[in-house]
């Protein structure tokens, strides 16, 4: 309360509402450690309502994590505090993840809860068994995502996974009842959760909620009937406790109301010390832990020890021997196989279009309801809540989750790609059916401005590898990006070879390099990502017979281009005066390269519904076309 009050912004209601509930949780039940915030077999605890996040600083600073000083507290939403706004994950700090976008950190939980599930199995419940808790409000239940997430986690059965419906009846605008008359019990029993309801202000009801849910068989949700800005004489229950200060004026009146005879930010010497004490408790519980996971250590470093180089060498030596044309989804299948063989901590999935993403292999076995040895997770027709989970994977523990969709799709994905970028967590996106080439299915499945959508998002590799070659190579510089996504977008169509000699250095960690040159002078730079880099090779060949020489650069990742040295972008771009640039989408992102002098050729417009030769041809992406434009240039 008095942090938002210094910092003139935020929400002191939910934090008020739910302080009983958290505070029977952290002394009673919560698994943790304030000394070691990264042990592996910790409950996880995580705010999905965001906007409260002053309840999880006051958590974390009472209990006695180092890295919430008051200092902070009293600087929240300021800058160089880590009490911002909404929880921003930091590594070793508590804040599990980045929240605020409602009803993420559900999806985030149920990753995490998923996490536990195929770690217990593969490496013992007696090393891995530990419960996710997730404070969860109103708005976090209208969103969609929700719904995606807490549907897929009832049928996993997900049992150590419990939400803390902060079931308070506020909204921004009021009242929820203005947007909102859904049953809560039949909506959560529907998707297989036990539902539990009680008063979120009595402690005895509290606690034997929170001690059933200690047994459950399947996923729980406690709705903890509570007052939002609780304590505050004028505002609890109101909207206006929600997203603003309560006043000066209010905040007097609710330390009479509790009955609270301190300043602000002053905690008396025995409040701090029983805080405290909660938080010692769990150095004796993972002290008792250790006892069991030294014996076991070489296992577990076993288990996250991945072997991924011989599969990238083997898999690059292949494609050259088979010199095969290969839709580059079928080239990622081909390396996924692979690198399941060699690796335990790859999870795979796809949105119901496995078959399509050729994300899964024979190497794969499927996670099913109450199974969890497999490393493939059917995810459904649920693309956001997918990528949100996989986020919890990654933030779990050392898990690579990777998933497919189509890269129309995206759309639906982005939120969550977003915060993987925000929060540098390596989780790998395979997007197939990348362009106009995927044909007949027409401009409703057919990406034209998302590649360039994705690109302008930060910390974020956007891939578009142009053969199986450049798609082995995409996936090992994705495998090997520790605190940066990657997205692999990979076509429908088959691609033709543009190598012929192997090399063990990873040419698409360069972002752009050089593919062909027609003459060791030439006067036109030919710039290309993807399938149109085979378009590209035709194009420079034709254009060579009338004596315009050109060299054709391969562009698998603009972030890595922009990465590189100044000497090396120069090499690459500043050869010739004249460039084009060749992509199936939209070219605004290709303008920085080509200059004013040049010509980009691509699509500022929606597809078409025909066979994807057509397509391409209706919007120019062909030989002839390419050719006669680029030679008027040298013209004028």
């Amino acid at each position: 309360m008095d942090a938002v009050q210094k910092a003139n912004s935020g929400h002191p209601g939910m934090p008020m509402g739910m302080a009983d509930v958290s505070t029977i949780l952290f002394k009673y039940f919560l698994k943790f450690n304030p000394k070691n915030p990264s042990w592996i077999n910790r409950d996880r605890f995580v705010l999905s309502a965001g906007h409260g996040s002053m309840l999880l600083y006051s958590l974390l600073y009472l209990t006695g994590y180092k890295s919430i000083r008051l200092k902070d507290i009293k600087n929240f939403r300021q800058i160089g505090s880590i009490c911002a706004g909404h929880p921003e994950y930091v590594k070793n700090s508590g804040i599990e993840t980045t929240t605020g976008p409602l009803g993420q950190g559900i999806s985030n939980a149920v990753g995490f809860a998923l996490a536990e599930e195929i770690l217990k199995e593969k490496i013992g419940k007696d090393i891995i068994n530990h419960k996710t808790y997730v404070i969860a409000g109103d708005g976090c239940l209208m969103e969609g995502i929700s719904h995606e997430a807490m549907s897929l986690a009832g049928h996993l059965r997900l049992k150590n996974l419990v939400l803390l419906f902060d079931n308070n009846s506020i909204s921004i605008d009021g009242p929820t009842s203005l947007a909102v008359s859904d049953n809560f019990k039949k909506r959560f029993q529907s998707y297989g959760w036990d539902y539990i309801e009680i008063d979120g202000h009595k402690e005895n009801e509290i606690f034997k909620a929170l001690k059933k849910v200690q047994n459950a068989k399947k996923p729980s949700v406690i709705s903890c009937k509570t007052k939002i800005g609780y304590g505050s004489p004028n505002k609890s229950g109101k909207a206006s406790s929600h997203g603003s200060p309560l006043g000066d004026e209010e905040i007097s009146l609710v330390r009479k109301e509790l009955g609270w005879n301190y300043k602000p930010f002053e905690i008396p010497k025995n409040v701090m010390k029983i805080w405290r004490e909660i938080g010692k408790k769990g150095e004796k519980i993972e002290y008792k832990w250790n006892k069991i996971y030294n014996p076991k250590k070489s296992k577990i470093n076993k288990y996250f020890k991945n072997d991924f180089v011989k599969s990238v060498i083997n898999e690059k030596k292949m494609a050259l021997k088979d010199n095969k044309s290969l839709a580059s989804r079928k080239s990622s299948e081909l390396i996924i196989s692979s690198l399941v063989e060699k690796s335990n901590t790859l999870i795979g999935g796809s949105a119901d279009l496995a078959g399509s993403n050729n994300t899964k292999t024979k190497n794969h076995k499927i996670v099913t309801p109450g199974n969890f040895e497999g490393n493939y997770i059917h995810y459904g027709v649920r693309e956001h809540a997918m990528c949100g989970i996989m986020n919890g994977l990654a933030l779990h523990s050392k898990l690579i989750p990777y998933g497919g969709t189509f890269l129309i799709f995206s759309d639906y994905c982005k939120p969550s790609i977003r915060l993987s970028a925000m929060m540098k967590q390596q989780v790998i996106y395979v997007m197939t059916h990348d362009s106009i080439g995927l044909g007949e299915d027409g401009p409703t499945h057919q990406p034209v401005e998302q590649l360039s959508g994705l690109r302008s998002i930060p910390n974020l590799n956007v891939f578009r590898p142009a053969d199986r070659s450049e798609t082995i190579e995409c996936w090992e510089h994705a495998l090997k990006s520790l605190k940066t996504p990657s997205i692999l977008c990979l076509t429908r169509q088959n691609l033709s070879p543009i190598r012929n000699k192997f090399s063990q250095t990873n040419r698409c960690s360069f972002g752009a390099y050089e593919v062909l040159r027609t003459n060791k002078k030439v006067n036109l730079t030919i710039l290309a990502s993807g399938s149109e880099v085979n378009l590209a090779i035709e194009t420079s060949h034709k254009l060579a017979k009338d004596k315009i020489y050109s060299k054709v650069i391969s562009v698998p990742c603009m972030e890595l281009f922009e990465a590189q040295s100044i000497n090396y972008k120069e090499k690459i771009l500043n050869e010739t005066k004249l460039k084009i640039s060749i992509e199936a989408g939209s070219t605004d992102c290709w303008k920085r390269y080509v200059g004013d002098s040049g010509m980009t050729f691509g699509i500022d417009e929606f597809g078409k519904s025909a066979p994807y030769k057509d397509v391409f041809k209706k919007f120019g992406l062909i030989v002839s076309n390419i050719e006669k434009k680029t030679k008027k240039l040298f013209k004028n």
